[in-house]
């Protein structure tokens, strides 16, 4: 039989044989890119679990500490509103910033400037010492903002609930884990001074690891990531504003330190205004609402806990101990979850947020210790869902391309809940011990009913991407 007609010019058989060999080398260096980006990635595991660990050994120390110093309730109180301030203004500027000069950067110089906070805290002989301390912290301590950041550029818009939920489970370890260490070391004669130096060095040794980490890799990882969006209606601001990025490198380099840098606050203030002026106003309002209904449940579950039911704080805490670690167990299934819900991250968000509701509901009306058991366990896993979804969501409605100024924001909105959730739940309570976890069923539902009226954007806005993918 004669060959195929494409075989039959001359050097046709050659021609093909080498497109096959492109094809195999596109296929290999794609799969080693992928091996890459998830080396990569399990790096970051590592360092959320190594932040939040160092983190969590000095936090439930301060107040004693500060108390130790001569400081009054007063005093304490307007010290750590000070932090929330600080950072409900700075999430969202470094946020946005780490989208200019790039994630390595702005990670490294925001793990750096935390640990000389911690450093300067454990140097705190006075209460202004402690004071100047929190101030590098309260400004810089966005590191895993920026590290989720770096995440949602690296997988894709499908992958990426599951590895921000593992992402989440390897921090909420490091938070477990945290308080034992630094409560075992509290015990020793200036213990407090001894646990922030160690938070110090943890902080170097993420330093280090994010310094160590394999940059080309990602590099290579993020452009492929966006050349595979080259379809999506979003994949043109994308190239421009990789596009500002570079520009704005060479800035830096080039110019002078002052242009590159009224460059960086000129392109922060653009990318600010046009969130700002975006149709995302309900996501961060759903967030918001979600925030205050989470924060008023635990504002006061001991002490409502020994009021109601004459239990122990000791008991609280081992009941929060465990619902922190069912909540990592809720990261790990999240990849299982979203496959169930088809990746309808609307959707899931809807039903999580429905469940959360309903529990804290359950909680108010409990009757004995074993119904607040109860919904402790579901809501674990409710809460860690609802939070990994709306962080997606943002991401999704608002575009990749600007994923540090969209969770910078989210950061942002979530520190304004954490400033206003204490006055509410301190002005309930003179009502009833119920009355933080009832006023966060009614934040939950308004939550509810503004997604439930956003429906259709949100549907419409998905079958718009699985139609361009």
């Amino acid at each position: 039989p004669l060959p195929p007609p494409a075989l039959r010019r001359p050097g046709a058989a050659a021609a093909l044989m080498e497109e096959e060999e492109e094809e195999d080398g596109g296929g290999r260096r794609a799969a080693g890119s992928r091996a890459a980006s998830a080396r990569f990635v399990r790096c970051l595991y590592a360092v959320g679990f190594l932040d939040l660990f160092g983190v969590s050994m000095v936090v439930p120390l301060m107040n004693l500490h500060i108390k130790s110093l001569g400081a009054s309730h007063t005093v304490a109180g307007i010290i750590g509103s000070l932090y929330g301030v600080m950072q409900l203004f700075s999430s969202t500027v470094v946020g946005c910033w780490s989208d200019i000069v790039g994630r390595r950067y702005s990670l490294l110089a925001c793990i750096l400037l935390s640990a000389l906070g911690y450093f300067l805290l454990g140097t705190s002989t006075t209460v202004l010492l402690f004071a100047i301390s929190r101030v590098p912290v309260g400004i810089f301590k966005h590191t895993l903002s920026i590290s989720k950041a770096l995440l949602s550029d690296l997988v894709s818009e499908r992958d990426r609930p599951l590895v921000m939920g593992r992402f989440n489970a390897a921090s909420s370890v490091g938070f477990i884990l945290g308080p034992v260490v630094g409560g075992y070391l509290a015990e020793f004669e200036g213990g407090f001074y001894q646990t922030s130096f160690i938070c110090a060095s943890i902080f170097l040794l993420n330093g280090g690891l994010v310094w160590m980490l394999p940059w080309s890799e990602e590099n290579t990882g993020n452009r492929e990531h966006y050349q595979d969006k080259g379809t999506n209606s979003f994949s043109a601001k994308a190239n421009h504003d990789l596009h500002l990025k570079s520009a704005t490198s060479r800035g830096v380099t080039n110019n002078s330190f002052f242009q590159s840098l009224w460059i960086q606050v000129a392109t922060v203030l653009k990318k600010i205004k046009g969130i700002a002026c975006s149709n995302l106003w309900d996501v961060f309002l759903v967030r918001f609402l979600m925030s205050v209904a989470i924060l008023l449940y635990y504002s006061n579950f001991t002490l409502a806990l020994e009021e109601r039911f004459g239990v122990k704080p000791l008991f609280a805490g081992y009941l929060m101990s465990y619902s922190s670690a069912l909540g990592v167990l809720a990261g790990c299934l999240l990849g299982p979850i979203t496959r169930l819900y088809g990746h309808n991250i609307y959707r899931l968000l809807l039903h999580s947020s429905t469940f959360t509701c309903m529990l804290i509901l359950l909680y108010t009306s409990a009757l004995s210790i074993w119904m607040v058991i109860l919904s402790s366990t579901f809501l674990a896993f409710s809460t860690t869902i609802g939070r990994t979804c709306i962080i997606d969501l943002e991401l999704t409605v608002g575009g990749n391309e600007a994923s540090g100024t969209l969770l910078g924001v989210g950061q942002s909105v979530t520190s304004v809940g954490r400033i206003i959730a204490p006055l509410l739940s301190g002005i309930v309570q003179e009502f009833s011990p119920c009355g933080p976890p009832s006023l966060a069923v009614g934040l939950a539902l308004v939550a509810i009913l503004i997604m439930n009226g956003n429906k259709q954007k949100y549907c419409s806005h998905r079958n718009e991407k699985l139609k361009n993918q």
